[in-house]
């Protein structure tokens, strides 16, 4: 009598391991998501280089959205989409179905596998944008990333493929679909936070430290616009909390130039800084810099003047003169 080998782990608790990445992963693209819509800020205490929240830096630029809806929601579908295909052959009585749940289990770890490969692909591509363009890190998105990471390790090894070149053929396909998708879907994403910027000055960024209490100064004249903003934001009572060392505030102080930015009402959270008003930043709960606090509203990270307009229902001339330069 041949004794049946006995199955590895991996191969007996895959599906339930993948199960778990997919809920995690849920919750992580749900949260985003939820925020995403209700233009809130993401609690994401830990900055990156400059004090501000990565979370709200990498979430809030271009790359963050496709066809005009959240990055995130279309990673809620993906990872429910996973938690079904790792499930499914559960709910199939095995005793009156086997050899349909046989056939489920055939198709779904060939699903699996494709969308396990999309997904670490993807995500791969998206956290080379995050540390080497946007220069910044989102705890959500290294924690979805490691999800991605793990389906596609658990496709991969969780069960043993009788057909060892196909399997590779269809992740190489995979991959490349998505990798090609990828950079199309994003060809232009650098040029979307300049729509509408077309005859403006990118503004100069710092080359060497900031000094207390005043940090670098502001090299850039303001128009009427920038004024009539500033003055405007100053008028609904609008607070810009920042730090004098940090380079997204200089970035700020920039596209306001140095006239419109003595009308802003700018709130100093380093003690060193010039006038700091440190409690008045713990009591306002501020975790990373620049923030914004906007008829009610707290909103995190570099703002286009066209943002601020928007946020801040200003109705003044728009014809600002600065962006922000292309990373």
């Amino acid at each position: 009598m041949t004794r049946r080998r006995s199955q590895p782990w991996i191969q007996r608790y895959a599906r339930i391991i993948m199960g778990i990445l997919a809920v995690v992963g849920s919750l992580i693209t749900f949260y985003l998501t939820i925020k995403a819509f209700s233009g809130g800020s993401v609690a994401c205490p830990i900055g990156a280089t400059s004090g501000v929240s990565g979370c709200d830096t990498v979430l809030s630029s271009p790359y963050a959205k496709i066809f005009g809806l959240p990055l995130s929601l279309f990673g809620l579908l993906a990872y429910l989409s996973m938690l079904v295909f790792a499930l499914s052959p559960f709910v199939i009585s095995s005793e009156n179905n086997k050899r349909f749940r046989n056939q489920i289990d055939q198709w779904t770890w060939q699903l699996l596998l494709l969308g396990g490969t999309a997904m670490a692909i993807f995500s791969g591509y998206l956290m080379y944008i995050a540390f080497f363009v946007l220069k910044d890190f989102c705890l959500y998105c290294i924690g979805s990333a490691l999800c991605s990471v793990g389906l596609f390790l658990m496709a991969l090894f969780g069960r043993e493929w009788e057909e060892m070149g196909q399997m590779f053929f269809s992740i190489i396909i995979a991959g490349v679909v998505t990798l090609v998708g990828a950079l199309g879907l994003y060809a232009n994403a650098g040029n979307i936070a300049s729509t509408g910027d077309a005859g403006r000055t990118a503004i100069p960024l710092p080359t060497v430290a900031a000094q207390p209490p005043n940090g670098w100064d502001i090299t850039t004249t303001s128009g009427e616009s920038e004024i009539a903003l500033a003055k405007h934001l100053n008028s609904i009572g609008a607070k810009e909390y920042g730090a004098f060392w940090c380079p997204h505030c200089y970035e700020q102080k920039q596209l306001f130039g140095k006239e419109a930015f003595k009308s802003l009402n700018y709130v100093e959270c380093d003690p060193q800084g010039n006038n700091p008003q440190t409690q008045v930043c713990r009591d306002a709960g501020i975790k990373g810099f620049p923030t914004w606090e906007i008829k009610g509203q707290m909103i995190s990270g570099t703002q286009t003047l066209d943002k601020l307009a928007e946020l801040s229902g200003y109705t003044g001339p728009k014809d600002f003169k600065y962006q922000l330069p292309n990373r």
